[in-house]
């Protein structure tokens, strides 16, 4: 069974999340340029972007499974460092927290969930768009000449 919860205050388990971040984002290694943001994660940073972000964590058990950051926008809630534990990927855990951001947005009257995800990762935009994500644009990092992410939308009912 999966266990969402917020990380708030009291959460203690930093090392362990930054670990899963960077093990769910390994695969990335080699194939996207420039290399992920989640490189430049530290204790220090994550703990502050859980405070000024509203982030949950995905729990099987004892063991994290997954997490999400949400950082709430004029006209949308922007979903951010999604990942799901190698170990718990194809089990439902990112839909779950993507359910979870649904959940929020509503909470906050928000009614489009916007994300981000790399030109060259296809199996995330064919996952995305599973879910109900559609394609809003295209962006390129600074320095850039070519496409370098994607954005993709959803519309909540």
């Amino acid at each position: 069974m999966i266990e969402i919860r917020r990380i708030d205050k009291d959460f203690k388990q930093f090392e362990d999340l930054l670990a899963l971040i960077l093990s769910a984002f390994s695969y990335m290694d080699g194939v996207i340029d420039p290399p992920s943001s989640a490189h430049r994660l530290t204790l220090d940073n994550l703990a502050q972007k859980a405070r000024d972000e509203i982030a949950f964590v995905a729990l099987v058990g004892d063991d994290l499974a997954g997490c999400i950051f949400c950082r709430p926008e004029a006209s949308c809630l922007y979903i951010g460092k999604l990942a799901v534990s190698p170990s718990s990927q194809g089990k439902g855990v990112g839909f779950a927290l993507l359910q979870k951001a649904e959940e929020l947005a509503g909470t906050l009257g928000l009614a489009t969930l916007r994300l981000e995800t790399r030109i060259e990762l296809t199996g995330n935009h064919r996952r995305f768009s599973a879910w109900g994500f559609s394609k809003t644009a295209e962006n390129s990092h600074p320095g850039f000449t070519r496409v370098t992410s994607i954005e993709m939308m959803k519309r909540l009912a």
